[in-house]
């Protein structure tokens, strides 16, 4: 008997090419998340477009999942910490040498 597949729940990160803003969301289907942002489906990105994904987590408990995206989104310190993270990263995205 096969296991059910794990369900993970992601925390990601977007990047507007356009005008650089970023996007936080949470999903359990990261690449078909992602599609649906591209082709302008959410409307909270559409006015982003074009947009690169440039970082992920991922959690096992959907709760825990939510929970981070929620102090991304309304905690600047949490987002900011994140941002110097990734800071190569982010300056790989605006096409820096890194």
């Amino acid at each position: 008997m096969n296991p059910a597949p794990l369900l993970w729940h992601y925390i990601y990160l977007l990047r507007s090419k356009k005008n650089r803003e970023f996007y936080v969301g949470c999903t359990s289907n990261i690449e078909k998340r992602f599609k649906e942002h591209k082709k302008g489906i959410n409307y909270h990105t559409r006015k982003m477009l074009p947009v690169e994904l440039i970082y992920v987590e991922a959690y096992k408990s959907k709760k825990d999942a939510y929970e981070r995206e929620k102090k991304l989104k309304y905690h600047g310190s949490a987002l900011r910490n994140l941002k110097s993270r990734i800071k190569d990263t982010i300056y790989e995205s605006e096409g820096g040498a890194g």
